[in-house]
Order: structure tokens, then sequence, then C-alpha cells
């Protein structure tokens, strides 16, 4: 009689389908890892959203303000609510390790950034970062997106742009009182003349 065939010894290589296994339970995993953070990110964002709220109702306050006084406040309140939000924006972004990028002084690295366009300038070398257009940010040590930026030409800087000169006051009286009006002669009046002493008295006679 032909006895059972050979089995594989306790401590051999796992077969296929643990293999299988092991890689469907990393996955799953990964998956639950994945979700739980994506929970926690989307829970942090709620307060920026009620924050994000009342800035809408601070700018409504703005647009109907019946004073320069109510519209001033309204203003202030509204840049401090602006100010909240970005701060709370950024502290989720770190929290989550975003981070931006600081790219300004730098060689522009295509790697990470996008150049936008350049501009002359007596001693920064050629294609320094000058300032950027949008922010880069980074996720850990990968790019999560590529900052653009303007970069720096030679040549001289540009020209300011001219100071605009304020058009000369009316001549004023003398002793620093309000300027008089200018005046004008009877012909431009076109107003009838007086007739002399003289042409009076011949009517009389």
């Amino acid at each position: 009689m032909t006895g059972p065939g050979p089995t594989a010894p306790a401590d051999g290589p796992p077969s296929e389908l643990d293999k299988l296994r092991r890689r469907v339970a990393a996955l799953s995993a990964k998956r639950d890892e994945a979700e739980a953070r994506l929970h926690t990110l989307l829970s942090s964002l709620l307060p920026l959203d009620d924050l994000l709220a009342d800035t809408r109702r601070r700018a409504g306050a703005l647009h109907t303000a019946r004073t320069a006084r109510e519209a001033a406040s309204a203003a202030l309140a509204l840049g401090e609510q602006v100010e909240a939000a970005h701060l709370m924006l950024r502290g989720e972004f770190a929290r989550n390790d975003v981070s931006p990028m600081d790219v300004v002084g730098r060689p522009a690295d295509p790697a990470e950034m996008r150049v936008i366009g350049a501009e002359p300038h007596p001693t920064r070398p050629d294609g320094t970062v000058l300032h950027e257009k949008v922010t880069g940010f980074r996720l850990g040590s990968a790019t999560l997106r590529p900052a653009q930026v303007v970069v720096s030409a030679p040549g001289p800087a540009p020209d300011p742009a001219p100071t605009p000169v304020p058009e000369p006051a009316s001549v004023s009286a003398a002793g620093g009182g309000r300027a008089q009006p200018r005046r004008t002669t009877r012909s431009q009046r076109r107003l009838p003349r007086k007739p002399s002493a003289r042409h009076r008295r011949s009517r009389r006679g």
C-alpha cells in the first residue's frame, strides 16, 4: 500500500496563501490608519469652519455699517478674524507634518519651485528667489505643492513709480487769508457806462 505523500515541515517556508494573507492584513492596517488620520484631520477642520462662518458674519456687518466709526470697528474685527483663521489652518498643517517652504533668498530649485517671472536686481545673483507668488508646502520631506516664484535677473533695479506732484494752490490774499476772487472790468461784465458830468450838464442846458 502506498502511504500519504510527504508534508512540509512545520517550520518550513510560508505557502503562497500565507503570503497573501499577510499582504491583505498589512493593507487592511494601512487603510485603517489612513481612515483614522483622515477622520482626525476633518474633525480638526470643523472649528475652522465655525471661525470662517463668523468671519462671513463680520463681513456682512462691515457692509451694513452706517457710520465711519462702525465701519472702522467692523474692518478691524474682520482683519482679526482672517488672521485667526490663517493661524488656525497653519497650526493644523503643522500637526499633520505639513510646513510652508521658505524659499526667498535661495537659488531656484526646479524640484520644489516653479519660476513664473524674473525681475532685474543689482546685487542678487542670477536666479535667486526674490518673492513668492504662491507659497509652496512640504509634507514631511516631500514636496506637497511647488512654490511659484519670481527670481532675479542681471540688470539695474527698475525705477520706482513717479510720485504724483500736487497741483499748486491758488494764490491767497496777503496775510494768509483765503484767495480773493479775480476782478473783472466793466467792459467784461458788459455793464452800461455812466454818463460823465459834462454830458449831464449839456443835457440840462
